[in-house]
C-alpha cells in the first residue's frame, strides 16, 4: 500500500453518495417498483433499458439528482405505456421520487470512525465534493450526522477536470496537495487524476449505469476495499 506521508497533502475530499452512505440501492429499489407498476405494458428489463435511455437523453438538460431521475421516471412510464398510464400510477411514481429525498443516509461501515480519526488528527482539511442537487445533498449530509467533520461542501452538476481545478483554486491548494476519495472511477477518480490529484478508489457493490467506466492503474491511485484503509494511506494512528 502506498503511503502519502512523503507528499504535501493538505486536503482530503470525499464524494458523498455511495462513498459516505448508501444511495444507489434506494434508486434501484424505486426502479424495480416502477417495473412492477408497468407490468401490464412492459417487462422489467424493458422498463430498465428505457429508463436508462431516457436519463441519458435528459442528462444535458436536467443533470444529475433525484428531481431529474423522477422526471425521467414519469417520462419513461408514459413512453412504456404508449400514453395509457393512469393518474394514480403517475402519482405513485412521483411519491417514489420524493421518497428518494428522505431515505436514511446512515454512514457506511467504518466511515464515521475513520472521519473522526482524520478530524482529530488535525493534519488534513476535510471537504465533501459531490455531484447532484444542492438542497438534496445538503439534506443528506445533515441527516448522516457527518457534517461536523467537514469544513466545506461543494455540490456541482458535473465532476470534470475543470471542476477539480476550480475546487483546488477555491481551497487554495495545488492538485498534488489534494486526495480525492470516491466510489465512481468516472467521476471521482479519472478527472482528479487528470489534473494531478492523488486518489483513493473505494468501489461500491452497486453502480449507476451512467457511472460505469473502464479502470486503469496510475501512480497517484490507490484502490481499497475498506474505508479505514484511508488511515494507513495517510498515516493516521
Amino acid at each position: 500500500m502506498m503511503r502519502l506521508t512523503d507528499k504535501e497533502i493538505k486536503v482530503v475530499a470525499f464524494d458523498a453518495d455511495d462513498t459516505l452512505w448508501d444511495c444507489q440501492s434506494w434508486f434501484d429499489d424505486v426502479e424495480r417498483e416502477c417495473g412492477e407498476l408497468l407490468k401490464p405494458w412492459a417487462t422489467q428489463e424493458e422498463v430498465t433499458k428505457g429508463l436508462f435511455a431516457t436519463e441519458r437523453g435528459n442528462m444535458e438538460l436536467l443533470g444529475y439528482g433525484t428531481k431529474a431521475f423522477t422526471i425521467s421516471l414519469v417520462e419513461n412510464a408514459v413512453k412504456m405505456t404508449h400514453g395509457e398510464i393512469t393518474g394514480d400510477i403517475v402519482l405513485r411514481l412521483i411519491e417514489l421520487g420524493k421518497s428518494l429525498l428522505r431515505f436514511p443516509t446512515n454512514p457506511l461501515p467504518e466511515v464515521k470512525e475513520t472521519l473522526k480519526r482524520l478530524y482529530d488528527d488535525g493534519r488534513y482539511r476535510l471537504v465533501v465534493f459531490t455531484k447532484g442537487e444542492l438542497l438534496d445533498q445538503e439534506s443528506k449530509l445533515k441527516r448522516s450526522g457527518l457534517a461536523g467533520f467537514f469544513e466545506y461542501m461543494e455540490t456541482v452538476s458535473n465532476k470534470g477536470m475543470d471542476e477539480y481545478v476550480a475546487l483546488c483554486e477555491h481551497l487554495g491548494v495545488s492538485p498534488n496537495e489534494m486526495v480525492m476519495v470516491g466510489n465512481s472511477f468516472r467521476s471521482d477518480i479519472a478527472p482528479a487524476l487528470a489534473v494531478g490529484c492523488f486518489t483513493i478508489h473505494i468501489p461500491y457493490h452497486v453502480v449507476w449505469e451512467l457511472e460505469k467506466s473502464e479502470e486503469y492503474p496510475h501512480e497517484h491511485l490507490q484502490k481499497i476495499s475498506a474505508f479505514s484503509e484511508i488511515l494507513d494511506i495517510l498515516s493516521v494512528k
